[in-house]
């Protein structure tokens, strides 16, 4: 009994025979239209050619999305049956793992920068296409396009309540968007002589810093949109700068192969860090939760005195990422493994992991008391140029039973229900697509 009705197989045979007729295949063609007495003759613009072809690459596409999803639900089924205290703890030590939660596709260049929003499941991404996109990253929804930047956006930031994005472009300007009133451009801030390459609010988010071509950092007040101070010192093009989590420090890195310390209230020089032997693309102060393990890789003493800025982590061209003391100036390790530029550097909140991503089309997952890299992730299908991670509070077991939106595009928990921390971490790619992964 066939499987298919009197039409399907019509159909299935004057496709068959557009493919045999379209490759010459004269004997096979002949003998198809003689054994099933089909009545038709091949036209190059008939509906059924190319449609063998067609349907066998959408099998394909369908099939290999079928196996991600058995292997997601199979991770999720064995996470299931573990009891609720490894099921915390899994959820405490969670690193991406394939596939990614979504893909987002919108963005027409390279995505450059991904930035999550403190509060609500909203995600900035920015990119060479000159826009930034606003995504629901729970549902893989796209919310808006900022447009307003005439060249590239290299990086974004919100500020600590989510009230503010700030951005950062090849055109020379930093802007301001107002998250509150329709996603705004409300501030634009000139004072860089050439492209700026990276950007972010200080603590406080009463002033912000930007990292330029023009070889300077600077630190320009969010009200009045004045530049309090330009810092100099770098002798190339300065990739990133970051502030330390109580606003005293700034760590930038360099075309010029360094990484250096400054006091954020003057502006003086604390350390240069001396070691790589390429451009250094990403820096990244770690958080208070890492000193132990970080100690730990490096043999140094324990201490009560844990004053935010003292480790710093730096990701080069040169294919490595290097741990330094900021204080000392010490090289503590040097990362091997990855097989081209590192692009992104993220401290897991645990402080036990870091994660990278790089050109190589991964992400790498590290343990920091070792050293040791636990993980591969094949994240994209090209250079992985960013990577950020996010946490949400959320009510109940999931997402899905939260309350309504307060037009913010994200629902908004029921203060009843018991809480729970989601883990997510977002990359972005010259594949001009945005992942999204969480357990």
């Amino acid at each position: 009994m066939s499987l298919l009705s009197e039409r399907q197989k019509d159909e299935l045979h004057k496709s068959m025979l557009e493919y045999l007729h379209a490759n010459n295949f004269t004997e096979a063609y002949n003998a198809l239209k003689e054994n099933s007495g089909t009545d038709y003759t091949p036209e190059p613009k008939s509906k059924y050619a190319g449609l063998l072809e067609k349907k066998w690459t959408s099998v394909i596409r369908l099939q290999k999305k079928i196996m991600d999803l058995e292997n997601r639900n199979a991770a999720l089924q064995e996470e299931l049956s573990l009891s609720p205290a490894k099921r915390t703890a899994m959820q405490t030590d969670w690193v991406p793992r394939s596939p990614a939660a979504h893909v987002l596709t919108g963005h027409r260049l390279p995505v450059t920068s991904v930035a999550f929003h403190p509060t609500y499941s909203i995600l900035a991404s920015a990119s060479d296409d000159a826009t930034v996109k606003i995504w629901d990253w729970e549902t893989g929804e796209f919310e808006r396009t900022l447009k307003g930047h005439t060249k590239s956006v290299q990086d974004c930031d919100f500020d600590n309540k989510g009230n503010l994005l700030v951005t950062c472009s090849s055109d020379l300007f930093i802007k301001v968007w107002d998250t509150q009133n329709e996603w705004k451009n409300t501030k634009t801030f000139p004072g860089h002589e050439h492209a700026v390459s990276s950007v972010r609010f200080m603590p406080g988010d009463q002033y912000i810093i930007s990292a330029s071509r023009d070889r300077t950092i600077r630190v320009f007040e969010v009200a009045s949109t004045h530049l309090v101070r330009t810092i100099t010192g770098h002798g190339e093009w300065v990739r990133c700068v970051r502030p330390s989590d109580d606003g005293q420090l700034l760590v930038s890195g360099s075309n010029d192969h360094t990484v250096r310390i400054w006091n954020a209230l003057n502006g003086e020089a604390k350390m240069e860090l001396l070691g790589h032997d390429h451009v250094v693309e990403v820096v990244a102060f770690a958080p208070i939760a890492a000193y132990g393990a970080i100690r730990e890789l490096a043999g140094i003493p324990k201490t009560t005195q844990n004053k935010p800025g003292a480790f710093v982590a730096s990701g080069s061209r040169d294919r490595t990422i290097r741990l330094w003391d900021a204080q000392t100036g010490q090289l503590l390790r040097t990362l091997h493994g990855h097989d081209n530029w590192i692009r992104g550097l993220v401290f897991h909140p645990s402080g036990k992991f870091l994660l990278s991503a790089s050109d190589d089309k991964t992400i790498r997952i590290w343990e920091l008391n070792t050293g040791r890299c636990l993980k591969t992730v094949e994240a994209h299908g090209h250079f992985v140029q960013c990577l950020a991670w996010g946490r949400k509070t959320v009510a109940g077991a999931s997402p899905a039973t939260a309350g309504p939106s307060h037009g913010h595009g994200a629902p908004v928990a029921k203060a009843e229900e018991p809480e729970k921390l989601l883990n997510v971490v977002a990359t972005g790619s010259v594949d001009q697509t945005i992942k999204i992964w969480m357990p």
